[in-house]
């Protein structure tokens, strides 16, 4: 009897040893598993807005200084980014529903934003500027819009804005390409967009048909968006932000998209 109950408990115990044996071994698969698997951020970029982001006509990458700028702050934080392009004023919904982690689109900070989602450290200092026809002579300032037909992008800082002026007719077009579109067409008086995106506009296409009048309305910064309270990623992105702008790697993007260097990048 001893016989019997000594060979059962040596198999009993031959049999947990294996099984631990298997479970150890399913963990170093896991873990071997998670480590070599790269996490990927979802970014959401409204591509229609450049020379911060857009898709360029020989190219389907998507491309800008934003788009440039997210590459470059995903390889410090060693993570992948996957760009997925989304309309500007479904961006923030977009964060909110968990479907990006990141939204990177030239998006201005504003204290209604901050209700919905959280922000980087700014990386982008901005302002709203008035663009016309080029024998346009009636509008040289904001004071100038009341009354006038106005081009802006939905969902904008420029369409907020343009809507405070008085008995001004505001025109909400998808891209900023199209507030253009429209003003070459006749169909507005004026276009309202950020500043660097009517400079760029004008440069880009070598455009004498169309001029930028006036200063600059407001000064702005755009902000990376997250999801509200994921103050572990505004972390990160703020480390990420920093290191590129310490070793001059910021610099090198500025400049590449606005012909010149940040006159203060801290």
């Amino acid at each position: 009897m001893k016989k019997i109950l000594f060979l059962c408990m040596t198999a009993l115990m031959s049999v947990a040893m294996l099984t631990a044996g298997c479970g150890d071994n399913a963990a170093d698969r896991d873990s071997s598993s998670s480590s070599s698997t790269a996490k990927t951020l979802k970014i959401g970029s409204s591509a229609d807005f450049a020379p911060f982001e857009f898709q360029g006509a020989d190219s389907n990458e998507y491309q800008g200084f934003d788009m440039d700028l997210i590459r470059a702050i995903g390889k410090e934080m060693g993570t992948d980014v996957e760009i997925n392009n989304i309309a500007f004023d479904g961006l923030i919904p977009a964060l909110q529903s968990g479907n990006i982690d990141i939204a990177i689109s030239g998006m201005s900070i504003t204290d209604e934003r901050k209700q919905q989602v959280g922000f980087s450290d700014p990386y982008y200092d901005s302002g709203l500027t008035i663009a016309v026809k080029a024998d346009n002579n009636d509008i040289n300032s904001f004071a100038d819009l009341k009354g006038k037909k106005i081009a802006v992008q939905i969902g904008t800082t420029g369409a907020e804005e343009a809507k405070k002026i008085p008995d001004a007719q505001v025109k909400e077009m998808n891209s900023s390409a199209d507030t253009f579109l429209e003003l070459k067409a006749g169909n507005v008086d004026a276009v309202v967009n950020d500043k660097p995106v009517n400079d760029y506009y004008m440069v880009k296409n070598s455009d004498n048909t169309v001029k930028r009048v006036g200063e600059k309305l407001t000064s702005e910064s755009y902000g990376i968006a997250v999801k509200k309270d994921n103050t572990k990623l505004v972390g990160e992105l703020n480390a990420a932000l920093k290191k590129l702008k310490e070793n001059g790697e910021y610099n090198k993007i500025y400049k590449k998209w606005f012909g010149t260097e940040p006159t203060d990048n801290k």
